[in-house]
């Protein structure tokens, strides 16, 4: 039996997320800041559309919400007409954002004292792991809230897994955006020594792909990289705030990152370079115009 669920949100990762809610069976309300992408996801599965997130939540048993930052995030949630101020006691917020592990904490304390249950459950697997239902996501908080939840964000997931307590499910996102950074950077460089070693690009990745250097990265990019075509994937705007989040993180808890500054700092020059819109595999670029 399907669920009354609210969905804020509907970029590239949360229209299909929704899509997804809506055709596992669930009465489906969305809100998106720019109306018309509403309207057009209601129209393509069958749903509602809200003015306000405060009116998307009316009711509802889950409500999702995948935006951009902690301000956009603090924006749906806590002002005069967001979220928080019309969840009906026992209801479950389950935040797809990747956000600061502060803001996950803040929330869930506004919501445990409002009698609602705040998840923080960044994910991923990309725009492609969205429109095919097959995302990871990472979770912090309440274990029976999870277990109520987890069902219905099969939906879109093939991997669901609690980390621990709020904040948690941010900072494996963290880890998860430290070791993608280092891995694309080290694919960058190799598939650029390859070219200028006039090796065959294929041959090269059909043999190291079957051992220890295999990645998803070098599975799902080579190609692309190899072709200079960066428009496939996670962008570099996006990159640069997860790793910003997790550097900031960095700070308080005594990590050491040196291999993320330097990549964080590759990539704020392909920002320079116009290119904050590629995907982030297009730190081969700057190897390139060596």
């Amino acid at each position: 039996m399907g669920h009354k669920v609210a969905f804020i949100g509907l970029g590239v990762m949360g229209y299909p997320m929704a899509g997804h809610l809506a055709n596992a069976g669930h009465q489906v309300t969305v809100y998106n800041r720019t109306s018309d992408k509403a309207v057009t996801w209601a129209n393509t599965y069958s749903g509602n559309t809200a003015a306000t997130p405060a009116a998307a939540t009316e009711e509802a048993d889950f409500i999702f919400s995948c935006v951009g930052n902690d301000d956009d995030l603090r924006s749906v949630t806590t002002d005069p007409d967001g979220a928080f101020t019309n969840i009906k006691p026992g209801a479950i917020f389950i935040d797809n954002t990747t956000t600061s592990a502060e803001i996950a904490r803040e929330l869930s304390d506004i919501a445990s004292q409002s009698g609602f249950t705040f998840l923080d459950a960044p994910v991923s697997g990309g725009q492609a792991g969205a429109e095919n239902g097959k995302l990871t996501v990472m979770m912090g908080g309440d274990e029976t809230a999870f277990n109520k939840a987890k069902p219905v964000i099969e939906a879109f997931a093939a991997n669901v897994q609690l980390i621990g307590p709020s904040g948690y499910g941010q900072l494996c996102k963290m880890v998860n955006q430290l070791c993608i950074a280092g891995v694309v950077q080290g694919l960058s460089e190799g598939i650029h020594f390859a070219k200028h070693a006039d090796l065959d690009i294929e041959k090269i990745i059909s043999v190291i792909s079957k051992g220890a250097a295999q990645s998803w990265q070098m599975e799902n990019r080579y190609k692309t990289m190899a072709a200079d075509e960066f428009e496939f994937g996670f962008a570099v705007d996006w990159m640069r705030k997860d790793l910003g989040i997790a550097m900031q993180e960095a700070e308080k808890n005594g990590a050491s990152l040196p291999l993320t500054k330097i990549v964080d700092g590759y990539y704020e020059q392909i920002q320079a370079n116009g290119g904050s819109r590629w995907d982030t595999s297009s730190l081969i670029t700057l190897l390139d115009k060596e």
